[in-house]
């Protein structure tokens, strides 16, 4: 039996797992609300079915993806297959670990899983974790009624996300870009019309394009290449290099020599544009990306659209005309729905000497094809 055992404050890992909902569920997403993961192995258990029924019962009130959302882990095909669990919207949803992966990394089985046919020991917990997914408690099943004890008394003690003391860790600096450079730079994009944008996810081992207007919606002009865009490139890295990487350098000591992506982009209010949250580097063809870069062109012509981060709380940020806000390739964040007007932005990442070793030797994973999950 694995002796990994989660206390509060440890982190806890990612995965990708097939959910209730979702084929390829990326848990790192989760983030930004309350999490309860119940590690019980199998619901033809007596104990655990009881546990799993006190959750859609006593304590549905709790969970509202909002502000906490519950996850159970099963590693018994007959769950599904019998139709023991259903997904509960909003709020109560499973994991189908049924190859044992997941229940592995977080020490509920051995190293080795679960063998198909095969007898396994499993210990069985549930861990509440942070908006940050950090552990607030771990709590045994031995007993279900201490275990359904000690979980409401918890969730009924943790403050709302919306309430937490929070601060996304960004810099936001204004003045990078003239008001003139940025009417160019949209005059350009309308000029030229913009292409449906998507994003990027590992396909067995394999970087891949998506395209899903539930996830994003956004158009984008990129001129990286064309030798017609050579002065209007020169132009964009002047004013980074000289304006922005000496603060980036400053605020989080570390010095760009890179810069990936030229690219105007457009979120449309008429289509309510938008990108939901997700990490820009969580991929083999992205692991280079350090730090994002959002400029802002037209700050007063749009209403919505702002950055959010959610594993900090609730708060929007929103850089003025010219300005950008600038943050790791890590955090999760999501641009919300324009709701008026149109946002025109300007989105390159920054990167370094060694980050592009890395680009190099991941471009072999770069397979060009794209995934097409649009609707309409």
């Amino acid at each position: 039996m694995s002796k990994r055992v989660f206390l509060p404050g440890d982190p806890v890992p990612w995965f990708v797992c097939r959910s209730t909902n979702n084929p390829a569920f990326h848990f790192d997403t989760a983030a930004g609300r309350y999490l309860v993961l119940s590690f019980f192995g199998s619901a033809a258990i007596p104990k655990n079915a009881g546990i799993l029924a006190n959750v859609c019962t006593k304590l549905r009130a709790f969970f509202n993806d909002e502000n906490i959302a519950f996850f159970g882990i099963s590693i018994d095909p007959a769950d599904e297959s019998e139709v023991r669990l259903r997904q509960m919207e909003p709020g109560i949803r499973y994991f189908w670990d049924f190859d044992g992966a997941v229940s592995a990394l977080y020490g509920a089985v051995d190293a080795e899983g679960v063998t198909p046919g095969g007898e396994t020991s499993y210990r069985s917990f549930t861990l509440v974790v942070d908006p940050l997914m950090r552990v607030v408690a771990n709590i045994p099943m031995t007993d279900a009624a201490k275990h359904d004890e000690i979980l409401a008394a918890v969730l009924a003690a943790i403050p709302a996300v919306a309430d937490l003391p929070s601060h996304a860790p960004i810099l936001i600096l204004p003045n990078v870009f003239e008001r003139s450079f940025c009417r160019r730079l949209m005059e350009l994009y309308n000029n030229q019309g913009g292409s449906e944008s998507g994003f990027m996810r590992e396909q067995a081992g394999n970087t891949v394009g998506v395209m899903d207007y539930g996830f994003k919606r956004r158009k984008d002009f990129r001129f990286d290449d064309a030798a017609e865009y050579d002065e209007l490139r020169a132009q964009v890295r002047a004013r980074i290099n000289r304006r922005l990487i000496p603060e980036v350098q400053k605020a989080f000591q570390f010095k760009a020599t890179r810069i990936e992506r030229y690219v105007v982009s457009c979120y449309e209010g008429e289509l309510g544009g938008f990108f939901r949250a997700h990490r820009d580097n969580t991929t083999k063809g992205t692991a280079h990306r350090m730090f994002a870069c959002t400029f802002n062109l037209n700050e007063e012509e749009f209403e919505g659209g702002d950055l959010r981060f959610p594993e900090f709380g609730r708060k929007t940020y929103r850089a003025p005309t010219g300005g950008v806000v600038v943050f790791s390739c890590s955090a999760l964040h999501e641009a919300l729905p324009v709701t008026k007007g149109r946002r025109y932005a300007f989105l390159p990442f920054l990167y370094d000497d060694a980050a592009a070793q890395i680009r190099a030797e991941n471009q072999k994973f770069l397979t060009g094809e794209v995934i097409d999950k649009t609707a309409g």
